[in-house]
């Protein structure tokens, strides 16, 4: 197989790389340097938004008559290299990511009108009402009701883990819309204004200190019928299609590579207790290696997925391999990091780093008070507590695991 860049190619990360040059400016890149969680702070994301929108790259998976871009699968593959080694900070996929491509699939011409350009243009800012207390992996087990009120749907019921719900105004829903003798019937795929009355939300607060994920709870919330995607009771269907690209729907491959050659330059300049460099040590360096033959392995599967994306195919099973791989390395490059700053993970100092929400509840250095320890140490603790939930969400990966043994193998 030819990896190397054709002319084009060439051309067109030159291109990526101007945009960055001028518009990733020196804020932007230090929240990607010191960002704790897999997110950037609302105001971080807003302002890079901005920027891909002005020019034109904000949702470059979308069809073209839709925002998107029409590029190559190897320029979709460049585009996110770049950015990744660029320190870039991620966008929240809750819209151009996952409510978007369900909305192209599934959404009526008035539904595409109205929701999709005002999440290019960043109007709307948006959160996922998947998970309640009582059905996480098992999503089909929800409860939130939404009872048929004639004109409009009465929904009561909770959510929790939403990511950024403190900022979203609005959050796409599973709900209960009838009870059947199978689990996944009955439910269906809803849009709802978040300040719509009766919508409470409520912090929860991250191992790290963070405030990012929330709870919701809606009584007597009254939502249009205009509002259901799809069919009323067909809900598991797009909520099916809309986790392959919650799952798969991006590539993990770049961001992991441009994190696993940090920890290199970290262990390049942490010494051993014996004089040496960490890097030069034969058992970590082999961990190194280890790390990126794995991400190299995933690298490829990616390309496959996004080739079948570029013809317009959903993701599939692959998905969840994705999913199950990348959180996974994910997690283990976290690990790696502890190790190689040591004892400089220890110190709790979120007013150092660039976290992916307020941290409450924690005072603020006074004076001229000093982060301890080396800069590329600040996020690696509250990194590593984070990510603990990656091979969690969207499906844990012993459900992801499942899924493939059902889907590839059979079985």
């Amino acid at each position: 197989m030819d990896l190397s860049l054709s002319a084009a190619d060439t051309k067109f990360r030159d291109e990526v790389r101007r945009f960055l040059d001028e518009k990733l400016t020196a804020d932007l890149r230090a929240t990607g340097e010191l960002m704790t969680s897999v997110y950037a702070d609302y105001d971080t994301t807003m302002k890079w938004h901005k920027a891909l929108f002005e020019r034109g790259w904000v949702a470059p998976a979308w069809p073209k008559e839709y925002g998107g871009c029409d590029w190559s699968v190897a320029q979709h593959y460049i585009f996110s290299s770049e950015l990744s080694a660029a320190g870039a900070p991620s966008l929240s996929p809750m819209g151009l990511g996952m409510c978007g491509p369900v909305l192209i699939g599934y959404g009526t011409p008035e539904q595409k009108a109205h929701y999709l350009p005002r999440m290019l243009d960043g109007s709307d800012f948006w959160c996922q009402g998947y998970s309640e207390p009582g059905s996480g992996s098992d999503l089909a087990s929800l409860q939130m009701s939404a009872v048929d009120m004639g004109d409009h749907f009465l929904c009561n019921g909770q959510k929790i883990w939403t990511t950024h719900a403190n900022y979203a105004n609005w959050i796409f829903n599973l709900v209960r819309t009838s009870k059947e003798d199978i689990p996944q019937r009955g439910i269906t795929f809803l849009l709802i204004d978040m300040n719509t009355p009766g919508v409470k939300v409520e912090p929860l607060i991250m191992l790290s200190g963070e405030h990012i994920q929330n709870q919701i709870f809606f009584t007597d919330v009254k939502v249009p019928k205009a509002n259901v995607v799809g069919k009323v009771g067909e809900g598991w269907t797009v909520a099916k299609y809309l986790m392959q690209f919650e799952r798969g729907g991006h590539a993990y491959a770049p961001g992991l590579t441009t994190r696993l050659n940090r920890i290199r330059k970290i262990a390049s300049t942490e010494m051993l207790g014996d004089g040496g460099r960490l890097i030069d040590d034969a058992e970590f360096a082999a961990k190194i290696a280890e790390a990126n033959v794995q991400i190299s392995a995933l690298e490829f599967t990616e390309h496959r997925i996004m080739s079948a994306l570029s013809h317009g195919d959903a993701p599939g099973a692959e998905s969840s391999l994705l999913k199950t791989r990348g959180t996974e390395i994910s997690q283990r490059l976290t690990e790696l990091g502890i190790e190689a700053v040591g004892a400089y993970a220890a110190p709790f100092q979120p007013h150092a780093t660039r976290p992916g929400g307020p941290v409450p509840n924690v005072p603020k250095p006074t004076g001229n008070e000093t982060p301890v320890g080396p800069k590329h140490a600040l996020p690696v603790l509250a990194k590593y507590l984070n990510d603990r939930a990656g091979s969690i969400y969207a499906g844990t990966n012993e459900v992801q695991r499942n899924i493939m043994a059902k889907a590839v193998l059979g079985l």
